[in-house]
């Protein structure tokens, strides 16, 4: 029997789910079982289970449908646990280092409790400095294991499930369980606490919790807060049947009944509209705020304990009027410290320029139903996701009046028909003002709104290897280039839609942009043409860009360094490469899009510059096979299923100053080569097509090409454009089943080796 049984429920987490586990895993105390409870078998968070259960054999994924809810997830662990302790961890909090061992010190030190609570630190996804709420409940508990009358203010309806380990035997004997629904943990909190015999606290951090940007889900408005009442009337009714002390009923009482009032209090929280809050016919005439009230008032007449004192203050004048049941002069007081409060605030934010000035007023005109905004690249033009968006839209959605927003001087690259505003001109803000669906692969201006009614459709431009958004804030050169991390989130806040060319981006997008949008599993559109290009296509690309007939055109992509301010071919010389590489070797060479205003200097003889060139996508078509570093550029050409090669010259550095999410030279897409005569062996001796470099390449596709199948803008714009629900779609082709844009060659890549 394991001395701990740590589940961890991982529903909407997925991103995050890998580090929780890790943090348990990399305890140095190692008596535990590890039970993290997945949706279903084959969802995101399963494969990270899976894949930790398959290095470790103490973990034992088991899995509780979504619907079930939190309450039945942590049941379902709690009923495959076999450790003497259950300890339970959402799946984005972490474990401390240290933690597992501390407890089990603490817990021999106080032979064996029913409960141990400890201490938590609430720390920020993206700014801020984290908190320690559970230290003032815990700092005046005594020492050693006690009687829950030695600290009846510990009623543990204040502390989440995840701030202490319970002994499994006692939850059993006890039939203790998580109650369904929201508030699970004042429930199971509060019922723990009623009926433990023997207590004891650890003045120590063990779990570090991940505060969500949005705070917590129970805190948003809904009808969900009737249930707050559910769970304070099942804590207290419970109690009296103990017949708990005096003193505990008291502070049990008052601690449930604060977070009542705090609720009844918040004006946001409570819906203004007629739907009931209660299921009971005698509420349903009333509003959900003055229903809440109502309820809440019949139960502190039924719960007050004998000689209950009523805290001083604006809190006690609550209670009072709670206790009355006098609605209107709580709602009157409730409107007058609002009303305090807003006259101490700041005056409005001034807005200045004369087209903003135009962009309040069109925010006040109604949305147009059929006016669509794209732009990509911060305005560079007509291209990546966006562009394939939206000629799949004039195709399938001819309704909707589409507006391109570029950079000036980028106009001429506009493709014929298609509308286009100037960035910072009076029309594009007012488009952005007016318009139903907006969507883009970076991020709009600062000051645009996200009016109620409209669509932001967040497309992204790449598989993340490097780390990104919020993940950047311990990089110090990365994070000082991307600044506010508030702002950006703030910007992030406006996405109800982000796209996924596979599973893991979803959970790294989740990780590094924390939000409340829906990720969408559909692929990116710009890379539906490496199914749908023909030979003709790719004659007519290489054509354009001056690639010798029967010549080898390989595709040299590396990505930008943050801590470089120029485009220096990634170091490496690629004349020399190519006299190395073999005759019939061209190179093509797209700098990073940071440099396509020329910055990468002139081609000349066998080394052609397309990184002016508006089509990565017909670069890629064009080439037979791509050499990169660490771009992003290798998930796309992966879908064309030719060689790719890593050069990888300074990974370490590139690691440890940018960041990564996974080890590329364990997993790269072919072969790896550190040094300039490395990678021209690899084609002089023809390993870059040969057999090992297709079986990585196989590899490779299986992980990252997974939604990519020719189809996602159609996908994008029939769910977001046309409204149509996600089982009308169409479903994702299998891999096994696609077949990518031919090679300029007329035989299969791996018959270009040459002898």
């Amino acid at each position: 029997m394991p001395r701990f049984s740590i589940i961890v429920p991982s529903h909407g987490v997925a991103g995050r789910l890998s580090q929780a586990l890790d943090s348990v895993l990399a305890q140095s105390f190692g008596d535990f079982e590890l039970i993290p409870v997945c949706r279903t078998p084959d969802c995101s968070a399963a494969d990270v289970a899976a894949a930790r259960a398959g290095r470790d054999s103490r973990v034992a994924p088991v899995h509780s449908p979504p619907a079930d809810g939190l309450a039945a997830a942590r049941n379902t662990g709690a009923r495959a646990a076999t450790g003497t302790y259950l300890l339970f961890l959402d799946g984005d909090d972490v474990l401390a280092p240290g933690a597992l061992a501390a407890l089990d010190a603490r817990l021999a030190r106080t032979d064996d409790v029913d409960v141990l609570y400890f201490e938590h630190e609430r720390t920020p996804w993206w700014e801020g400095e984290p908190a320690n709420p559970a230290a003032p409940l815990l700092a005046s508990a005594p020492d050693g294991a006690f009687a829950p009358a030695a600290a009846p203010r510990l009623t543990g309806v204040q502390l989440p499930a995840w701030s202490a380990a319970y002994r499994r035997a006692f939850l059993t004997e006890r039939r203790i369980t998580f109650p369904d629904g929201h508030f699970t943990d004042v429930g199971f909190g509060g019922r723990v606490a009623a009926e433990a015999e023997r207590m004891a606290v650890l003045r120590e951090v063990v779990v570090r919790h991940l505060v969500r940007r949005q705070g917590s889900r129970l805190n948003r408005p809904g009808a969900h807060h009737a249930e707050l009442l559910d769970q304070a009337d099942r804590v207290l009714t419970r109690a009296a049947e103990l017949e708990l002390p005096e003193a505990r009923r008291a502070a049990l009482f008052e601690q449930l009944f604060a977070a009542v009032l705090k609720t009844a209090a918040h004006p946001r929280r409570l819906p203004s509209g007629p739907r009931t809050l209660s299921s009971r016919p005698s509420l349903s005439r009333h509003s959900p705020r003055r229903a809440f009230f109502r309820r809440a008032s019949a139960l502190y007449a039924a719960h007050r304990p004998p000689g209950f004192r009523t805290p001083g203050g604006s809190l006690g004048v609550q209670h009072r009027l709670l206790a009355r049941g006098a609605y209107t002069a709580f709602r009157a007081l409730r409107g007058a410290n609002r009303a305090l409060a807003g006259a101490l605030r700041a005056v409005p934010y001034p807005r200045g320029l004369r087209t903003r000035l135009r962009y309040r007023l069109h925010l006040r005109r109604p949305l147009d139903p059929n006016l669509a905004v794209y732009c990509a690249y911060w305005g560079r033009g007509y291209t990546c996701n966006p562009a394939a968006i939206h000629a799949k839209a004039r195709e399938l959605a001819p309704h909707l009046r589409s507006v391109f927003l570029v950079e000036a001087g980028q106009e001429h690259t506009l493709p014929p028909g298609v509308d286009h505003a100037v960035i910072g001109s009076a029309r594009s803000w007012e488009v952005l003002a007016r318009a139903t669906y907006l969507i883009n692969n970076a991020n709009f201006a600062e000051g645009v709104v996200k009016r109620p009614g409209s669509v932001h459709l967040q497309t992204q431009h790449g598989t993340p290897l490097k780390k990104m958004g919020v993940d950047q804030s311990t990089y110090p050169v990365v994070a000082a280039a991307t600044g506010s991390f508030a702002k950006l989130l703030g910007r992030v806040d406006r996405w109800d839609y982000n796209l996924c060319a596979n599973r893991h981006s979803t959970q790294m997008w989740e990780r590094a942009f924390p939000g409340s949008y829906e990720q969408l599993e559909y692929g990116y559109p710009r890379n539906d043409v490496y199914y749908a290009a023909t030979a003709a296509d790719i004659a007519r690309a290489r054509r354009e860009l001056g690639v010798p007939e029967g010549a080898t055109a390989v595709l040299y992509a590396p990505t930008h360094r943050d801590w470089e301010t120029g485009f220096g071919a990634g170091g490496l010389d690629l004349a020399a490469f190519c006299a190395a590489a073999g005759e019939d070797v061209v190179v093509l060479l797209r700098a990073h899009y940071f440099y396509d205003r020329g910055a990468a200097g002139a081609g000349g003889g066998r080394i052609i510059d397309v990184t002016a060139h508006r089509s990565a996508e017909d670069v890629c078509l064009a080439s037979d096979a791509l050499v990169t570093d660490y771009s992003s550029i290798m998930f796309d050409y992966a879908n064309l299923d030719r060689p790719i090669v890593v050069y990888a010259d300074d990974w370490e550095v590139y690691r440890e100053t940018r960041g990564v999410y996974f080890d590329l030279l364990a997993e790269p897409p072919g072969p790896v080569a550190r040094t300039p005569d490395e990678l021209a062996r690899v084609f002089r001796d023809g390993t870059w097509a040969g057999a090992e470099s297709a079986a990585r390449r196989a590899a490779f596709r299986e992980r990252f090409c997974e939604f990519d199948d020719g189809r996602a803008a159609e996908r994008v714009v029939r769910r977001v454009l046309l409204g149509e629900p996600p089982e009308a779609l169409p479903p994702v082709t299998p891999l096994a089943q696609r077949v990518p844009a031919p090679a300029a060659t007329t035989a299969a890549p791996a018959a270009l080796v040459r002898s």
